[in-house]
């Protein structure tokens, strides 16, 4: 069993890379999707006061405060929330879930490596449905015989919205579960949770590493049809969210004001550095999500890989045929942006 199963997950966990993390002082990092601004200061005085004897004590297996401010906020019950160690613990809990050995699972291609990764872990069988060249997909071309169906929207790595009746069409078109990954949505015009609220078959999942600045915290959730959450919940881990997650996910969740301008201000230098990357010959793939998929005006996109990280500024690049001419460029501050600008400016030189 040792080396059927166990050796081929270990070989594709250690494929997926989900960004290195350098030591090196005076980078940019451009290149993991985190939040350029600190969470709210709620986050902060709360988890100075957890800083006490409590840390002796298991946390809340449910996660019941923090589900019941996530529940208030988006006009769901109780028993329609589920909370995780970031939306990646929720994703593999779907496939605990809703995925038999053999069963099929599909999502799109291009998309978010870590559905792949963990669809073999689960020994399911696995679909891709190529998008089209503006990174769209007919939802004829989804199997209605999928056990589970990933889509990420906005998407990753890409950054395009995939329009709600599309989605609706889509879970119409299943008899399985369509999981819809909701990472960057906070940075989107529009969502999908009325999709969660109307179909039986859909969870809209989330995460608070992005918008809310809480990466290293590690706290996502989703919402959907109460029996889809009572599933997951039976395959959930004892204790899968810690006292200090919990207490600092309620705590940014309590500050929607200071969430609100941080997106605002995200959005902003989304768009001003997408207006200056098409002034330069650059093209931009329409985004809704916090960072930007380009393909630069001159020279190949791994070569600019290596050129800004002369400049000290790091980037993604994806080696798949379908994305190998673009870069993954998450947004920065306005000023780290401008920096940005300024290497490509020295290098086209």
């Amino acid at each position: 069993m040792k080396s059927r199963f166990v050796r081929p997950c270990i070989q594709k966990l250690h494929a997926y890379q989900p960004g290195e993390q350098p030591k090196i002082a005076g980078l940019i990092k451009l290149n993991t999707n985190e939040n350029p601004y600190p969470p709210s200061p709620k986050v902060f005085r709360v988890i100075r006061k957890m800083a006490d004897a409590r840390l002796r004590l298991y946390p809340d297996p449910n996660s019941d405060q923090l589900r019941a401010r996530i529940a208030k906020i988006h006009g769901f019950r109780m028993e329609q929330v589920i909370a995780g160690n970031g939306s990646d613990d929720i994703l593999t809990l779907c496939l605990r879930a809703f995925v038999d050995e053999g069963a099929l699972v599909q999502f799109p291609r291009p998309t978010y490596s870590l559905y792949p990764v963990l669809t073999q872990i689960q020994n399911g069988r696995v679909r891709e449905i190529r998008l089209d060249a503006e990174f769209r997909f007919d939802p004829k071309d989804f199997s209605s015989r999928a056990a589970l169906t990933f889509i990420a929207n906005p998407n990753a790595p890409t950054g395009t919205l995939f329009p709600r009746p599309v989605l609706a069409s889509l879970a119409k078109r299943l008899k399985g579960v369509l999981v819809i990954d909701e990472a960057y949505v906070d940075f989107a015009r529009q969502n999908a949770l009325t999709l969660a609220r109307r179909f039986r078959n859909v969870l809209v999942t989330r995460t608070l590493s992005k918008s809310f600045s809480l990466a290293g915290m590690r706290v996502g959730y989703a919402v959907g049809n109460s029996a889809l959450v009572e599933a997951l919940f039976k395959v959930k881990d004892s204790y899968n969210l810690d006292r200090v997650a919990q207490a600092a996910g309620e705590a940014a969740l309590s500050d929607m004001a200071y969430h609100r301008r941080c997106v605002r201000r995200i959005v902003r230098t989304r768009e001003f550095a997408r207006r200056e990357l098409l002034r330069r010959g650059w093209e931009v793939t329409p985004s809704e999500a916090n960072f930007l998929f380009v393909r630069p005006a001159k020279g190949a996109a791994r070569d600019w890989l290596s050129w800004l990280r002369g400049e000290k500024i790091l980037v993604r690049w994806f080696a798949a045929p379908e994305t190998r001419a673009f870069l993954r460029v998450t947004m920065g501050t306005d000023a780290e942006m401008r920096q940005f600008l300024r290497a490509i400016d020295r290098i086209e030189g």
